[in-house]
């Protein structure tokens, strides 16, 4: 051992007058390798104690005390030098320039053995601290250390092999106390969950319990609360949002939110000697959903429990300026899980609490107020921050979410009507139409732009009624069938906006563009569904166009069938051939067949002006055919006209018999008689039929000059080739001939 470092600093603080630099020089180098040396003496022990693990406490407390003594006497040594400098400044700076840069290298050289002996020291303290289980103190310790070795790791140009077994050392240490940690957290909260395979059902959920400790088992000895140690400790290590997560997702899965999904689970607490037990006992639920009142008051006893037995310990928490502030294990697990809590809440409770008539709005009240007592409480747990929460934000805003639910089940209802079967009808007459709803009479404190309108309305209608009679079914459907569905549709329609006049401002207008929208849809989705059987902006123009279309194929559909049928008649021609006679008769007979077939299909079906129409439409392509055919003969004998005439006469009879619009036989008579009306070549028919059993002078008189009935149905060319076709050529004809013109 060299001399002691006191002795050379006392020398040459004792030296009066100038300070000799020779001397100094001397002493400074000599100080200079007692440092070297000292260093090599605490890496050697520092290397032995946490490299090669051999004990050497007696050395290490001994150069301790040799590096304090140093240390203070360099202190008092740069003092000096320092002064006397100042003093003697302009002579002495280039000669103790490199005496000072040295001095300083000492310095930091030293400093790094006390980051050293630093670190050991909370090695060792950590330890001791641990074995008596002071948490929160052996965490520190270990916090310090960790603290030290950053500091000797940023040291550019002294990179020491020693650290990398220290920092082994400390990792080592740093999962010793994880682990022991742990093993007292599991102490304190115990969960017994159901194999994993089955944690969704409600069986398997009821296997699932909670155990919280209540007091510390007899016989153990912890300074402090354990609760607070042990999770203090967590959050010095940065370990303890870590397990709060962990703890906060086995709450929401197991307990949590199956007593949210499921009506029937109900909490059921013990409490034993030194345990808290949470687990669940299932009862007939009496709703399929429970209300928000019975699951909030569900969640509020677990949150009692858990901040009786765990959540209420206040923490301390470093921020970000390093200052700490004080929190709860409640506000913490909160932050965690309150968002993922509050949307289960109301996806799988609120929702489901929305009324779905406006009748029913001001019931809600109730949860609103339960919802605000249920924050409350949690607030007062510290589980909540003051803030209003988005549970109470959605509750609160109920008009809006009812009147999104109505709507959104008002087009749900109104689509699978419009996708069931369109064959079902039923009759309407414009006395069982449904009435429209009435605007609500403005009260005093509306709005002025209702009064005003509502006056507008009535000075019109007033005005309206002086000047004309409005018939009560100037806006309704002629008796006809229509499909039960769309009558459920317009039901639908109705009610809607009946619910829409007793809504709020904000409610009333969803609901009447719901309405509409039930319209624009019947309008996208009807004629595509229903495309086989039908065979086919601005909305009744588009629902009357979109009828007519699907009418109008059905129409060319049966004229196409009428014109296939009258194609076997073999063209009327050689009617004294049996073969063709009874081809001829047979088409007549299936085109009636066919028209009085499809009478009784829309009978009652369509609006009577309609079905006359449509009737006299398609006898008319009949006759017409049958006219163009006939008229087109070059050759017809008297027994081929005798023929003709007898099928005609068939058509003639029979024909009016479709014109059945009504169910009652007597009141469809008037419309029977006026078939001319209905079947635009009716009165040309006749006229054929009479050509067919008429003589020379009785077609002459039929024409009478152009200007008689034969005259109004035919021209002049169609007559001349009936005749021709009639009659044999002779004088008579020329001249009867020669009158037609």
């Amino acid at each position: 051992m060299a001399a002691p470092a006191g002795s050379l600093v006392a020398a040459v603080l004792a030296h009066s007058g100038r300070l000799d630099k020779e001397d100094l020089s001397t002493r400074i180098g000599r100080l200079s390798r007692r440092v070297e040396e000292l260093k090599g003496e605490v890496c050697n022990m520092i290397n032995k104690k946490y490299s090669e693990f051999l004990p050497s406490m007696q050395s290490a407390e001994d150069l301790v005390s040799q590096v304090d003594r140093l240390s203070s006497n360099i202190d008092l040594l740069k003092a000096g030098i320092e002064n006397e400098v100042q003093r003697d400044l302009n002579v002495a700076v280039a000669e103790f320039t490199e005496l000072k840069q040295q001095l300083e290298r000492d310095t930091l050289v030293l400093s790094i053995l006390k980051k050293l002996q630093e670190f050991d020291t909370a090695i060792k303290e950590y330890n001791t601290a641990l074995l008596e289980k002071k948490y929160v103190a052996a965490a520190h310790q270990l916090d310090k250390a960790r603290s030290c070795l950053k500091m000797l790791e940023s040291r550019k140009g002294f990179e020491l092999k020693i650290l990398k077994a220290l920092g082994v050392e400390l990792t080592v240490q740093t999962q010793n106390m994880l682990y022991h940690l742990g093993e007292e957290w599991q102490k304190l909260a115990t969960w017994k969950l159901p194999p994993s395979k089955e944690s969704s059902s409600l069986e398997s959920v009821m296997h699932s319990e909670l155990h919280l400790r209540t007091v510390p088992p007899k016989g153990e000895d912890i300074a402090g609360p354990p609760l607070a140690s042990v999770l203090q400790a967590f959050a010095v290590l940065g370990e303890l949002h870590t397990k709060l997560k962990i703890f906060g997702q086995l709450l929401l899965k197991y307990i949590l939110k199956p007593l949210i999904s499921y009506p029937s689970l109900q909490p059921l607490t013990e409490e034993q000697s030194d345990v808290f037990v949470l687990r669940f006992k299932s009862e007939e639920p009496s709703l399929d959903h429970s209300s928000p009142m019975e699951v909030f008051d569900k969640i509020k006893l677990i949150f009692e429990v858990l901040h009786k037995y765990l959540l209420n310990v206040p923490l301390d928490q470093p921020v970000e300026d390093k200052k700490e502030h004080r929190v709860t294990l409640a506000q913490l697990l909160g932050d965690m899980i309150w968002e993922e809590l509050s949307d289960c809440l109301i996806q799988n409770c609120l929702v489901n609490s929305i009324p779905t008539n406006s009748s029913k709005l001001e019931q809600y009240i109730e949860v609103i107020k339960s919802t605000e007592e249920f924050e409350e409480a949690l607030k007062n747990m510290q589980f909540l921050k003051g803030d209003t929460t988005d549970l109470l934000k959605y509750a609160r805003n109920v008009n809006s979410h009812f009147a999104n639910k109505k709507c959104q089940d008002v087009i749900v209802a109104a689509r699978n009507l419009m996708t069931s079967e369109i064959h079902n009808t039923v009759k309407i007459t414009p006395d069982s139409s449904v009435a429209l709803p009435k605007l609500p009479h403005p009260a005093a404190g509306d709005h002025l732009k209702m009064q005003e309108t509502s006056k507008l309305l009535r000075n019109d209608t007033e005005n309206l009624e002086n000047e004309t009679k409005l018939s009560q079914y100037t806006f309704s459907l002629p008796s006809c069938r229509i499909s039960s569905s769309v009558e459920k549709l317009m039901e639908l329609a109705y009610q809607t906006l009946l619910e829409a006049t007793a809504s709020t401002d904000q409610c009333c207008i969803q609901l009447f563009y719901s309405v509409r929208n039930i319209f624009q849809l019947f309008y996208d989705v009807v004629p595509t569904y229903h495309k086989r059987a039908m065979k086919s902006e601005n909305l009744v123009p588009g629902f009357r166009r979109l009828g007519m279309e699907c009418f109008l194929a059905q129409m060319r559909v049966q004229k196409g069938e009428i014109l296939e049928r009258l194609s076997s008649a073999r063209n009327f021609s050689n009617m004294d051939d049996e073969e063709n006679y009874c081809a001829a008769n047979k088409a007549i007979r299936q085109v009636l067949h066919q028209l009085k077939r499809l009478g009784k299909v829309w009978q009652d079906v369509l609006p009577v002006n309609v079905y006359c129409k449509a009737m006299g439409t398609l006898l008319n392509t009949a006759l017409s055919e049958i006219v163009t055919r006939i008229a087109a003969l070059e050759d017809i004998s008297a027994e081929d006209a005798d023929r003709l005439y007898s099928l005609c006469k068939t058509m003639v009879e029979e024909g009016p018999q479709v014109f059945t619009p009504l169910p009652e036989d007597d009141k469809n008579k008037k419309y029977q008689e006026e078939v001319p009306v209905y079947v635009q070549k009716w009165m040309m028919f006749k006229e054929l039929m009479i050509i067919l059993q008429a003589n020379l002078q009785e077609i002459v008189d039929q024409w009478a000059d152009g200007k008689g009935p034969l005259a109004a149905e035919f021209s002049a060319a169609e007559v001349k080739s009936l005749i021709r076709a009639l009659f044999q050529n002779t004088e008579r004809r020329a001249a009867a001939l020669a009158k037609i013109k």
